[in-house]
């Protein structure tokens, strides 16, 4: 197939390497033309989300959900998660000593960047059904993370009995040092958690060695972003939801395959292939898997905590979030 043959679809997304052998070759979506564009992860949600700039995006799974639950059907998605993580490194408190523990958030100010922010919704369901601290317990902040002026892109519906509050005038950073909340549950890192005396810290020092506790505990490996077509050009081309998928599993698997690699450093550190084997011995030999179900528990558990938390105006069910026959 030549290339004028081929369907040419915009890609927006940010910089992996597991996606990188698709994005910049050798891999290719069999009958398509990626015309990609690498952008600030913030920047592809905010574009994609307000104005579907492009035919397929990188896209927040919170931000996906809550467009769903509120009769949005602009969008499909492909079971691709093109980023994961465990958050309880998210959460920041001041050294006075005034909060040292994630057990002592109940009932304090805690602020927070975006409702709809997946990190955050992990975060929540970590404090509501591993601590039993319920929402209603705290009052929650919004605020940007290190400068004022972010207001959030879709209203939750939140419980009548969960205090919120919108400070978009001030930032977070900003409130937790001058004593106005008393943490923050955010995944970019605090200003000042930075540099060598630093006036804030991560809540759990060791949130590492808690977060292969919770894998262990709830099976949970929680999923931070999808890929999510564009449903007019998904219907009017369904071919691309396997295309695309197949594609992107064959990136990630040459990623794991070079991060396995202990004959070279294939990346700047001492150790890296002793990463893979490590989650290996935690998770599984398919320790980062794509499509519905090796990661049907993760989801399922996801839309249970959106609805709880007002993210999801209604439960979305699982088979709504992605194109058909990628299980």
């Amino acid at each position: 197939m030549t290339s004028s043959d081929k369907l040419r679809l915009s890609l927006a997304i940010c910089e992996y390497d597991h996606v990188r052998d698709l994005t910049n070759g050798p891999v290719v979506a069999q009958g398509i033309e990626l015309e990609v564009v690498t952008l600030p992860i913030a920047e592809i949600f905010q574009r994609f989300t307000r104005d579907r700039e492009w035919d397929v995006s990188e896209m927040s799974l919170g931000m996906y959900v809550s467009l769903l639950s509120q009769g949005d059907r602009g969008l499909t998605a492909i079971p691709v998660f093109t980023s994961r993580m465990f958050r309880l490194s998210s959460f920041y408190a001041r050294n006075d000593g005034s909060v040292t523990s994630l057990e002592m958030l109940r009932g304090k100010r805690i602020g927070y960047p975006d409702w709809m922010h997946t990190a955050g919704i992990f975060a929540r369901g970590y404090l509501q059904h591993q601590l039993g601290i319920a929402l209603e317990e705290n009052t929650w902040i919004q605020a940007g993370v290190n400068a004022p002026g972010l207001r959030e892109l879709l209203p939750p519906r939140l419980p009548p009995e969960v205090r919120r509050e919108s400070l978009p005038e001030r930032s977070l950073n900003d409130l937790l040092q001058s004593g106005d909340i008393d943490a923050v549950l955010s995944s970019h890192p605090l200003k000042s958690s930075l540099g060598p005396n630093p006036a804030s810290t991560r809540l759990v020092a060791d949130f590492a060695t808690r977060e292969a506790a919770y894998w262990r505990e709830t099976g949970i490996f929680p999923i931070m972003h999808v890929i999510a077509l564009r449903r007019d050009v998904y219907e009017r081309n369904p071919w691309i939801s396997k295309s695309l998928f197949t594609a992107f599993e064959t990136a990630k698997n040459r990623s794991l395959e070079r991060m396995r690699d202990s004959t070279i450093s294939r990346y700047p550190y001492p150790w890296s292939f002793t990463w893979a084997a490590q989650a290996e011995a935690l998770c599984g030999v398919d320790f980062w898997p794509y499509g519905i179900a090796a990661n049907r528990h993760t989801l399922e558990a996801f839309l249970d905590f959106c609805v709880e938390q007002g993210v999801a105006h209604r439960r979305v069910e699982l088979d709504e979030l992605f194109a058909p026959h990628l299980g």
